[in-house]
């Protein structure tokens, strides 16, 4: 029997513990490959005896380990980051600069087949002659995201800053698109997007998949629990949040007192934290879990105030999967084949959302409703595993229809 052939994919972040969206997704589709077509090596960063400590998770995700260590975060680096605002490329790709690991990725890759790189920022680790079939795995239009938070910028100057980074990253999205041979969105939406840039490579689409039997269905509670989840440091759930708190709530609080909040991530940011507390708000901020489902189990509501954001997002499947009822945005549910008032409810603008939610938590037919029709959808259209074979056939594509060098 032939050797499996390797595939290295390369990944600018530690991939445990899975506590965002692009973690989730990257190591479902991982564990969905494992013992597959593919022999994997994944090249990341590692902090201190992370690989140790995540021994377990990394056997589950792939076959060998290429690590370099990764560089601490300096308590300055926000002020840091600030440094490299006058610099051709955006701030956030070059936070991902690394001599170290990009020698390591490029001697890699003469051990391996193909190359799989995860998320724009990964570019910045490829060599500059890519000597082997290469993919990369987009999990946003990064410029869209940053597009869009210029839109809601209050403060004139972040505006100006976030208008300046939009324009630097469509530049470096559109060039970094071009360096490889096929690219992976995560809809049709963003599919559609890339494959109308300049000299783009063939792009495909994968679903957004949840792993249905971590996350099995429940009834939704009666007790006007609302939750949350979403990694805290991230500034578009930050965003969401203060939406949340400042357009919402308050018309919310008026017609349901007694209804709670539980926000459930890692690294919230200290000023919602006293902004609930100055407003004496029933919000609670968990931190980082290990497991989310103890958080939001029985929960009569889940809620995603996005307005600022790409991709998919994988909580809007997870919450649907618990049997949780959503109330979301529009974008919140951006490019996943859901439709509103009957497996989502959709609402906007703050008035909106917050009469969509006091519906819901009034309506305890209207919840189980959305709830079945919802887990039913992921049932039949959204499994992890399916997204991972959906994944092997790109990257084996790839592979067969490289020209030989």
């Amino acid at each position: 029997m032939s050797q499996r052939p390797r595939l290295l994919f390369v990944s600018p972040r530690f991939l445990f513990p899975a506590d965002q969206g692009g973690k989730i997704r990257t190591t479902q589709i991982l564990r969905g490959m494992k013992g597959g077509r593919f022999e994997i090596l994944l090249a990341s960063p590692v902090a201190g005896d992370e690989a140790q400590r995540y021994r377990a998770e990394l056997e589950g995700i792939c076959d060998r380990l290429i690590a370099w260590p990764a560089t601490p975060r300096s308590p300055l680096h926000a002020l840091t980051r600030l440094r490299h605002l006058p610099a051709a490329r955006p701030v956030s790709v070059i936070s991902d600069t690394s001599p170290v690991g990009a020698a390591v990725v490029d001697d890699a890759l003469g051990q391996a087949d193909l190359v799989v790189f995860d998320f724009l920022h990964a570019m910045m680790l490829a060599p500059e002659r890519m000597r082997r079939p290469s993919l990369l795995f987009t999990h946003n239009v990064e410029a869209e995201i940053f597009r869009r938070h210029a839109e809601v910028a209050k403060n004139p100057l972040k505006r100006l800053i976030w208008q300046q980074q939009y324009r630097k990253m469509r530049t470096y999205e559109e060039r970094s698109l071009k360096r490889v041979d096929t690219v992976i969105a995560v809809s049709e939406r963003d599919a559609k997007t890339f494959a109308a840039m300049a000299g783009a490579p063939p792009v495909e689409t994968i679903p957004t998949g949840v792993d249905l039997d971590f996350f099995p269905a429940q009834e939704p509670g009666n007790d006007d629990h609302i939750v949350f989840t979403g990694a805290m440091d991230w500034q578009a759930n930050i965003d969401g949040i203060r939406f949340f708190m400042e357009d919402i709530w308050p018309r919310v609080a008026e017609q349901r007192p007694q209804a709670r909040v539980t926000i459930v991530g890692r690294n919230p940011s200290p000023a919602l934290i006293e902004c609930a507390r100055h407003l004496q708000l029933p919000f609670r901020f968990t931190g980082f879990v290990d497991d989310i489902r103890p958080e939001v189990k029985g929960a009569a509501a889940y809620i995603i105030p996005l307005r600022v954001g790409g991709g998919t997002r994988i909580k809007a499947f997870e919450a649907m999967a618990m049997g949780i009822p959503v109330v979301s945005t529009a974008l919140g549910v951006e490019g996943l084949p859901v439709t509103p008032d009957e497996h989502y409810l959709r609402a906007d603008s703050g008035a909106e959302f917050a009469d969509a939610l006091v519906q819901l938590l009034e309506d305890q037919a209207l919840r189980r409703s959305l709830a079945r029709a919802a887990r039913a959808f992921v049932e039949e259209h959204c499994s992890s595993q399916a997204v991972a074979q959906r994944f092997e056939e790109i990257c084996s594509q790839t592979l067969e229809s490289a020209v030989p060098t």
